[in-house]
């Protein structure tokens, strides 16, 4: 079997990774596409660099248009002089979607998108465009799956890959024993998100610090904002001990054994969770992507682990109420009480899978199953 596979960024690296060792553990087959270091560690040569694909938010990806245009044109060729048994795109959707559209345009190939978008947050009518194109959808949430078959295309919950991450050792969470609070920071992997946010984490620090004048700041890094994290900090008042990239036993250790964690908004709220990491969500973007966002969104919050478990237990600040101030009331409210937000947690990682089948593996399971019924009609 031929796969023409697309990841736009790292996360969906990682989904493309473990679906693609799924597929070889189940039958004979060879990789074509884009990805990133673990994809390719499966096998995949990628076409060109992932990371020019790796942007967010109408601002930052209005400079990069033509590029991204040019580079969805490329792609759709690809697939069509390659005629594989079915195209796989992950995540990205404004990338990968686009693609989808050219190929079925121009052929029967089959279309299978990995990760519903979130038409239940915002832009629900995305569902019915995409039935135009998209045969098959792979989904995260075990909620999603009635908004994808309701637009007319087949929907398989998969699992999330979070309920597989490796969790930290007794000896790697000892490492951070300690008598203060342990506070993790986590502004963003993304240098945009850094820039708006590490000056707000800052300032929240420097008010936890009144209450807790021992409280330990801790912030691991990826390598692409390492630099920025570093020279952010600089100026703190509070001290902040940072880890690059390459400490992932600390790392690991961290999440395990903070106290709580103020986070960005995204799927770190979910590997907090697999930690048991008690959090508070804080998020903003740019003005123009604020103001558009703002006026669609169709749920009252935005943290998965409130979704998920559908409670309101983890605090969060987005947009304009993402300021320093209730955002460090917040840490030390959950510093003091961290009950309901573990019983979220625990309903959370059930719901997802954890203990169940691998969720590379259930994906894998999906496609392969998707092209013999769609081969028998």
């Amino acid at each position: 079997m031929r796969v023409f596979i697309i990841a736009g960024e790292a996360s969906g690296d990682k989904l493309g990774a473990a679906l693609m060792d799924g597929l070889a553990d189940l039958t004979a087959v060879t990789f074509d596409g884009v990805g990133g270091p673990l994809m390719a560690a499966k096998g995949l040569t990628s076409r060109f660099p992932m990371d020019e694909l790796s942007v967010m938010g109408l601002a930052e990806i209005l400079p990069k248009y033509r590029a991204l245009k040019a580079r969805v044109q490329q792609m759709a060729d690809a697939v069509l002089n390659t005629k594989p048994d079915v195209l796989i795109t992950i995540d990205s959707p404004d990338f990968c979607l686009r693609v989808a559209k050219l190929v079925k345009a121009k052929s029967n190939i089959r279309c299978v998108h990995y990760v519903a978008p979130t038409v239940w947050a915002w832009r629900p009518k995305r569902a019915a465009k995409m039935a135009r194109y998209i045969d098959q959808v792979l989904a995260l949430f075990p909620f999603e799956p009635p908004y994808m078959e309701a637009a007319g295309m087949r929907c398989d919950f998969v699992g999330h890959p979070v309920v597989t991450d490796p969790v930290a050792s007794a000896p790697e969470a000892a490492a951070w024993d300690g008598d203060a609070p342990l506070i993790m920071l986590l502004p963003g992997s993304r240098r945009g998100e850094v820039a708006r946010l590490l000056p707000r984490f800052g300032e929240a620090a420097k008010i936890i610090a009144r209450t807790h004048p021992k409280a330990r700041f801790a912030l691991p890094t990826t390598a692409n904002v390492h630099d920025a994290v570093v020279a952010g900090v600089a100026d703190w008042d509070v001290p902040v001990q940072i880890l690059s990239a390459d400490q992932k036993a600390q790392k690991r250790g961290l999440f395990a054994a903070a106290d709580v964690a103020l986070a960005a908004s995204g799927t770190v709220s979910l590997e907090l969770a697999a930690n048991d990491t008690p959090m508070v969500i804080a998020y903003d973007m740019s003005p123009l992507s604020r103001m558009v966002i703002s006026r669609m969104l169709l749920v009252d919050t935005v943290t998965l682990v409130n979704l998920v478990s559908d409670t309101r237990t983890i605090p969060e600040f987005i947009g304009k109420d993402c300021q320093a101030e209730p955002v460090a009331v917040a840490v030390l409210a959950v510093l003091a009480d961290k009950t309901a937000q573990r019983a979220a947690m625990d309903v959370t990682m059930a719901r997802l899978g954890k203990g169940g089948e691998a969720p590379g593996l259930r994906a894998a399971k999906a496609v392969l199953d998707g092209i013999k019924a769609a081969r028998r009609g």
